[in-house]
């Protein structure tokens, strides 16, 4: 049965069919971002949200208003789970801590040197063992799904479907500025790290892929990928928090 004609039955009837139809959708969605996500988060629980936001997509649904209910829902599920992880912030406080004094210490040897610092240059800046530093780049990345993201709310969601939805003017302004404040950070980076954000990212590799392309180990690759969004939030000023509020 179709969307229309189950919607000439009844309101119900429609949004249980839409449910129904796209169950896998919800699944494949969760697996996809589980494969980014540290190994003690549970499949089971991104599902349970992705259900959620499947079942909000369902009720709030037009028809009418041009896009087809596979990308509505796809963005409506996948916001309900990023919105759940973020709610289960799996890092200690004394870890964001550090994320944000190695922030201020790039951007203060970035400011002093002219130039991009070295890991060995930052490590010693910190007082901290070069080891230590790769291992807290290790954990700063996790490697993390969301920090180049901005926090989804439904108005977020909603603006990503232009014939569905249109932004507000300052939201659209503000927007563009965060995006193009962003791609010229990120053209600053050493050329290493914009290609580790390149392949997964815009590509949507794992760091075993990305790992495989460029000679290193997966461990070695979540370095580097914590390393860029480093310097990227030092590079953002206000806009930093646009990166999200993990680091």
């Amino acid at each position: 049965m179709s969307y229309a004609q189950a919607k000439s039955t009844g309101a119900a009837s429609a949004s249980e069919q839409l449910i129904n139809d796209n169950l896998v959708l919800v699944k494949r969605i969760a697996h996809h971002i589980l494969a980014k996500l540290p190994a003690s988060i549970e499949l089971d629980d991104l599902v349970q949200a992705g259900m959620l936001g499947l079942i909000e997509a369902a009720a709030h649904y037009d028809e009418s208003r041009g896009a087809s209910f596979e990308t509505y829902a796809g963005i409506r599920i996948r916001g309900a789970i990023l919105d759940e992880v973020r709610k289960s912030d799996w890092t200690p406080r004394s870890v964001h801590r550090r994320y944000r004094s190695i922030t201020e210490a790039i951007s203060e040897l970035q400011s002093d040197l002219g130039r991009h610092p070295s890991d060995q240059e930052i490590a010693d800046h910190l007082d901290m063992p070069l080891e230590e530093y790769h291992d807290v780049l290790r954990d700063s990345a996790s490697c993390r799904l969301f920090s180049l993201e901005q926090p989804y709310t439904d108005s977020d969601r909603s603006r990503e479907i232009a014939s569905a939805d249109h932004a507000e003017p300052e939201d659209a302004l503000e927007e563009t500025q965060f995006t193009d404040r962003l791609e010229g950070a990120i053209s600053k980076l050493p050329e290493r790290e914009r290609l580790v954000l390149s392949l997964y990212y815009q590509r949507d590799m794992n760091l075993k892929e990305v790992g495989m392309i460029l000679g290193v180990s997966e461990s070695r690759v979540c370095q580097i990928h914590g390393q860029a969004l480093l310097r990227l939030k030092s590079r953002l000023g206000d806009y930093a928090d646009y990166l999200g509020d993990k680091l």
